[in-house]
């Protein structure tokens, strides 16, 4: 169970937080990346202060959520019902070592998404801040997803009219773009955050490709021990998760798509076993003909599947919740629990509490006006600026501290050079005007609210790139007020 209390943003705290939290070697990789992760944050302020429109506010928040596991939890079981159960399984490979692996990285290195401000957030998830960011599982599950799907595409044996062909192709690459752009519109991760991800999730796609077809065929016309044996190494591999320095969603998003995984092996092998399946054109397909079923009934099975999917989950969550924390005290007992750093074990408590902040997937009636809200002006509950937690508020002092720091070697050098000491810069006028202001000392060093927020973030358009690019590194260095349009 993770520990209740509010956790600050992945990433963002002291570097001696990290040096004491990490192992050296880790801390070395980090400290390594970490300047670049701040080099090009100013970068992608000017990116997304030049594209910004509220029509693509809108565009990148909502096809963002094409990347959530609701979506996949909705759209994944689709493809088994309708008769394409390698396809499904090719997914369900594909987005799970994608979750894993990415999640891997990301608790191994521990480095934080671009710094706001500069950069506007915009999301409609309100944990994606408690994550660290390099790199984008977005970008790695969607160009895996796409390199998949493209190699099915031109496979010999599908055959498709060319106008089908060219929408699927064309619904890919907006698909792709539109996740891996996305992500740098949105403020939630970097340049190199998002490359490394597609590399990622290029390589992982070509590893399906080339071995899934093998590896179905090893799984379910072998015996059950095969089965098994796959149930071992990902438990393996989650028993090898590290540790974080923060409370980070990475591990438990990686433990749900490893129970999704185990689910769909022994689920699929069981089902190729038994006389419902069809073994034409692969082993375990769900009887399935658009010829003979016709489109009612397709859509009857789709819209049913899902209400069943959503029913099953809003019911064993809850009777998990009660049933697992029993017997996960008789596992500790036994010495065969699984420590993690901010997790409470079973017995240091006696009841879970009654309604989690995860569990609902079905809303309750009274907050569907505000669903419908958002629906609507997604933008507004989607954007926020500003330090938005404790963790945001030491990264901005980290850096400030950084920038004073060379400043005043940099003045004392030019000090030296010229026999007397130099007078206050501009900028450090404005630095110590604004940090005696009643306002900053209001929000503990922040702005004056979302006015003062708003207009610091907007520098004159007639203003050229390299000074912009300037201003945006210095907001880097300044706390200003929390900016949040959330409704």
């Amino acid at each position: 169970m993770a520990k209740g209390k509010e956790q600050p943003d992945a990433g963002l705290k002291g570097l001696d937080h990290y040096q004491q939290k990490l192992p050296p070697w880790r801390y070395k990789l980090r400290t390594a990346i970490l300047p670049l992760v701040r080099w090009e944050t100013p970068y992608l302020a000017w990116f997304q202060e030049r594209l910004r429109t509220n029509s693509l506010d809108s565009w990148f928040a909502i096809t963002a959520n094409l990347g959530t596991h609701t979506f996949y939890m909705v759209m994944l079981p689709i493809l088994f019902w309708c008769g394409h159960a390698e396809v499904g399984r090719g997914l369900v490979h594909l987005l799970a070592s994608g979750v894993f692996v990415s999640g891997w990285i990301k608790d191994t290195l521990c480095l934080p998404r671009p710094l706001s401000p500069p950069l506007h957030r915009i999301t409609m998830s309100g944990s994606a801040a408690l994550e660290y960011g390099f790199p984008s599982t977005h970008s790695t599950n969607a160009i895996s997803v796409v390199v998949y799907m493209l190699h099915i595409l031109n496979s010999p044996d599908l055959t498709l009219s060319p106008v089908t062909d060219v929408l699927f192709h064309v619904v890919l690459y907006v698909f792709a773009a539109s996740i891996v752009i996305g992500r740098l519109y949105c403020g939630m991760h970097g340049f190199f955050d998002v490359i490394i991800g597609s590399l990622l999730g290029a390589l992982l796609g070509f590893i399906q490709c080339s071995y899934g077809e093998a590896y179905d065929e090893i799984m379910y016309s072998g015996s059950i021990n095969v089965v098994f044996a796959v149930v071992v190494v990902v438990l393996a591999l989650i028993r090898m998760h590290p540790e974080p320095a923060d409370s980070c969603p990475c591990f438990d998003d990686s433990v749900a798509f490893a129970g999704v995984l185990m689910g769909t092996e022994f689920g699929n092998w069981h089902f190729a076993q038994t006389s419902f399946a069809w073994h034409d054109p692969y082993p375990g397909t769900v009887p399935y003909d658009l010829t003979k079923i016709g489109w009612i009934k397709t859509i009857l099975r789709v819209i049913i599947g899902v209400l069943i999917v959503f029913l099953w989950r809003e019911i064993m969550k809850p009777s998990l919740l009660k049933i697992l924390p029993p017997v996960f005290r008789v596992i500790e007992r036994l010495g065969l629990n699984l420590p993690r750093r901010f997790f409470i074990l079973a017995s240091q408590y006696e009841q879970v509490p009654g309604h989690l902040k995860d569990d609902d997937v079905i809303p309750n009636v009274s907050e569907i006006p505000s669903i419908l809200t958002s629906i609507r002006h997604p933008r507004r509950r989607a954007i926020s600026i500003g330090p938005q937690s404790e963790a945001d508020a030491y990264e901005t002092l980290a850096y400030r501290e950084k920038r004073r720091r060379e400043s005043t070697s940099s003045d004392q050098s030019r000090s030296v050079s010229a026999g007397r000491r130099l007078p206050p810069t501009i900028e450090d006028k404005r630095i110590i005007m604004r940090d005696t202001s009643p306002a900053f000392q209001r929000f503990g060093g922040g702005g004056g609210g979302e006015n003062n927020s708003r207009s610091s973030f907007s520098p004159p358009l007639a203003v050229k790139s390299p000074r912009k690019l300037d201003e945006y590194e210095h907001m880097m260095g300044n706390r200003h007020g929390r900016c949040c349009a959330v409704v």
